[in-house]
């Protein structure tokens, strides 16, 4: 497998933690978002929707990072991302698809520089923008996994929650979110990251991260 993806890219983070959980081997591809390599013809013959991640596996390039996750599960079932109970894997999508769906789409790269040019706003402004569409999803996140109890994990072990819960709430914190109203997100994110799985796949530990080989 070849994982071309960005180290700050939360739908690439998604994957690698994924890979991880399953104990899957990979190779790194990056590529850079900002230098927008993601457009380039030669990307763009192998992923017509210009984004990573952007998976090889099997014989084919696959790309969308939900349907990789869906993907994933089924053809690697071991180490599973959803629950085997059918109410179960409805609690993890419900959750899941919010995040993914409701807080990525208006917050991603291409919208956020849509807003800076052409139509002008500050970074000030954006960070706004930013921050409301967080809150807006993850307020009742937070309330939903308050109904459900007070474990490490939304259920038993990690799964597909977490793997796209952890990468946007890295993201949410770049732009300065106040998590402290939120308790569960938190406890949530704190067990994942005394993870391995969750410390190799984190944006500070991807080789294309430029701050990653300085030192203090």
């Amino acid at each position: 497998m070849r994982l071309h993806g960005y180290f700050r890219s939360s739908t690439s983070y998604r994957l690698r933690i994924a890979l991880n959980l399953k104990g899957l081997d990979y190779d790194y591809v990056p590529v850079n978002l900002v230098k927008s390599e993601q457009k380039s013809a030669a990307f763009t013959s192998r992923n017509p929707f210009a984004s990573v991640p952007l998976l090889e596996a099997g014989g084919r390039d696959r790309a969308q990072s939900m349907a990789l996750l869906e993907w994933l599960d089924e053809a690697y079932p071991n180490s599973p991302l959803l629950p085997a109970g059918v109410e179960d894997r409805y609690t993890v999508r419900e959750l899941t698809y919010a995040i993914a769906t409701e807080i990525h789409a208006p917050n991603n790269l291409p919208v956020l520089r849509y807003l800076a040019d052409p139509l002008g706003h500050s970074q000030d402004e954006i960070a706004v923008w930013y921050r409301h569409w967080l809150a807006r999803t993850l307020d009742p996140v937070e309330a939903r996994l308050g109904q459900l109890g007070t474990r490490d994990f939304l259920l038993d072990a990690p799964g597909m929650f977490e793997t796209v819960l952890l990468p946007q709430v890295y993201n949410a914190r770049r732009f300065d979110f106040d998590f402290s109203p939120m308790p569960h997100i938190e406890r949530i994110e704190a067990a994942c990251l005394a993870l391995e799985p969750f410390q190799r796949a984190h944006p500070d530990n991807q080789p294309d991260n430029p701050e990653k080989d300085q030192t203090v």
